[in-house]
């Protein structure tokens, strides 16, 4: 896999750069920057060697329509502001663009293109669309790594029309997740959390002959919390997955791999009520859980106690809201206390379980924290991602 470093010559080159700036947005304002902060060494390389930078990405999922309050606009200011220079947006059609609209004036060094996403050909992996994006410039640098998991236009079949390379920030995860499933120690515990439940379920089942524990909390659990009877209410869930659910069980006792889910939770009548601590056969139908209970933190921390090895993608619960943020909060602060000893190796992954561990200052005090979240766990798994492939 070539690295942008392994270019001999970039003077003046027009540099088609796919990241991932897809950072949490709520009134328009962005509320962790951790996305934008990891790619800046790799734009600062390309200015250092007089590219001219041409930023692919996308935020959230508007499904191939154009959703104004998913516009690149609030990143595009972010970004003039870190690196102290002027950038432009272009909202015009992408596919009326050419390579000759991009920059105004000889002066004019970075513009990015209107997310991505609103193109229904982005994730149908259109090879008209990326042929044509590969058009606007003279190499291609993929520096999302947290989108790599996906066989998207931007991402795979890009790569079939344009010189492409890795970018800066790729490599650095690569070498840290290869790191990590080589000299993994045992034991090993994995906490899945959040709320993409049939994005994980499959990478559960793929995952469990390689741990010890995995610890379903969040969202992810309530499908196990009905499957085993338990009233759940009003809570968010996915339809369809006893079936899944039964081979999960089936397949961790085969493999030795200890399944751990909620014992107790926390529930509000709404995301923004108030917390109240509840055994599994006292949820009301009106309820929402939104949180792990005191008992299952307290079993939660044992099992990272004895671990060697932890694994974190996704929250225990509703984090947004600071009555439902216990739980993943003491999480976070057991495993630091580990870390701090060097008791444990640790690694988080996902933007979500970033943006937490943001909110409390416990990001350096992991081993490794990634921004992506479905890459993160798929190359755990061992799978080969397209957006590697596409660069290998």
């Amino acid at each position: 896999m070539r690295n942008i470093k392994d270019e001999p010559n970039l003077n003046q080159k027009k540099v088609l750069l796919r990241l991932d700036l897809n950072v949490p947005l709520h009134n328009g304002k962005i509320t962790d920057t951790t996305r934008i902060d990891k790619i800046l060494p790799t734009i600062k390389f390309l200015l250092k060697n007089n590219t001219k930078i041409i930023i692919l990405s996308h935020v959230g999922r508007p499904k191939g329509k154009v959703v104004n309050e998913l516009s690149l606009k609030p990143i595009c200011e972010s970004l003039k502001n870190k690196l102290n220079h002027n950038i432009r947006l272009i909202s015009k059609n992408i596919k009326e663009i050419n390579s000759a609209d991009l920059f105004n004036t000889h002066d004019e060094k970075i513009v990015i293109l209107e997310n991505l996403r609103f193109y229904e050909e982005e994730e149908k992996n259109d090879n008209e669309f990326a042929r044509h994006l590969a058009s606007l410039a003279d190499i291609y640098v993929n520096d999302a790594f947290s989108c790599s998991h996906r066989a998207h236009a931007s991402i795979f079949e890009i790569t079939k029309f344009i010189p492409s390379y890795a970018g800066l920030q790729l490599n650095i995860e690569i070498d840290a997740l290869t790191k990590i499933t080589s000299e993994i120690l045992r034991p090993i515990t994995c906490i899945i959390g959040g709320s993409k439940i049939s994005s994980k379920i499959d990478i559960i089942k793929n995952l469990i002959s390689k741990l010890d524990n995995i610890i379903i909390v969040g969202g992810m659990a309530n499908n196990i919390l009905k499957y085993k009877g338990y009233e759940i209410g009003k809570s968010i869930q996915e339809s369809d997955c006893d079936q899944i659910i039964e081979e999960i069980f089936t397949l961790s006792k085969k493999e030795s791999c200890k399944i751990i889910y909620p014992e107790d939770v926390v529930v509000g009548k709404d995301l923004n009520g108030s917390p109240e601590i509840k055994e599994l056969n006292n949820v009301s139908k009106d309820e929402l859980i939104l949180d792990i209970g005191p008992k299952t933190i307290k079993v939660i921390n044992q099992l990272i106690e004895g671990s060697s090895t932890i694994l974190w993608n996704g929250p225990a619960g509703y984090f947004e809201n600071p009555s439902f943020s216990k739980g993943s909060m003491e999480i976070a602060k057991k495993i630091v206390e580990k870390n701090k000893n060097n008791k444990i190796y640790s690694v988080a992954g996902g933007g979500d379980t970033v943006a937490l561990l943001n909110s409390v200052g416990a990001t350096s005090h992991f081993n490794f924290v990634s921004t992506a979240g479905g890459a993160f766990l798929e190359y755990l798994e061992g799978k080969e991602l397209p957006g590697i492939k596409a660069l290998n």
